[in-house]
């Protein structure tokens, strides 16, 4: 009976959908405007949500990536340093290829966002700029992530107040995060459900035997 039982839970929790999941978004293209009071990307394109935990991917024109961090508190601009806790982070979709259209992430930056510095072999220069993120799901539910976001070259100069962002990539796991994939409808995980019932019946007549 106990094999039995065990059988029926776990097919009946792989039947269910998954209540924590994970959603990357890729943003690119946008300008990054910095001073000490922070940095502000405007104009970025979102152009890919991935769902591993379907998996589903959505690619195209999507919406928009959009933030400010908080006031730089160490470092420097040119050289790279951290920027406070704060500012705002919003994913925006527009309703393409079934992605839901208004806010889908609305949050802040819960902690230092560091900006980094990267010189690469031929003298011309990157940055890349880091933070976790917290804020509310389009669902209403509580939900955090983390942030990268890289500039494109440069050139040998160093950052001058305003640069054209490369790419980004934002990632959120865990208890609150809905897909926008396909999950099972409620009559099929009945009728899933049924059959196990069956099968474990089965299997607990062939156990007597």
């Amino acid at each position: 009976m106990k094999h039995c039982f065990k059988l029926l839970t776990l097919a009946v929790a792989l039947s269910l959908p998954a209540l924590a999941s994970s959603v990357d978004f890729s943003n690119s293209g946008g300008t990054l405007a910095g001073t000490n009071a922070g940095l502000t990307l405007t104009g970025s394109t979102l152009i890919s949500v991935i769902e591993p935990t379907i998996p589903k991917i959505f690619t195209g024109d999507l919406g928009t990536v959009a933030f400010s961090t908080g006031t730089l508190n160490g470092g420097s601009l040119q050289m790279g340093g951290t920027f406070a806790a704060g500012g705002s982070f919003v994913i925006t979709g527009n309703g393409s290829f079934g992605l839901p259209g208004g806010t889908i992430f609305s949050g802040t930056f819960d902690g230092p966002a560091v900006w980094v510095l990267v010189t690469l072999a031929n003298g011309t220069h990157n940055y890349t700029l880091t933070g976790t993120l917290t804020g509310t799901w389009l669902t209403g539910a509580t939900v955090s992530g983390v942030t990268v976001q890289l500039t494109i070259n440069t050139g040998k100069g160093f950052f001058n107040g305003s640069t054209v962002l490369s790419s980004g990539n934002t990632d959120f796991k865990g208890p609150g995060v809905t897909t926008f994939g396909a999950v099972p409808e409620p009559t099929s995980i009945i009728y899933l459900g049924t059959g196990l019932l069956s099968i474990a019946g089965f299997v607990r007549r062939k156990m007597r035997l």
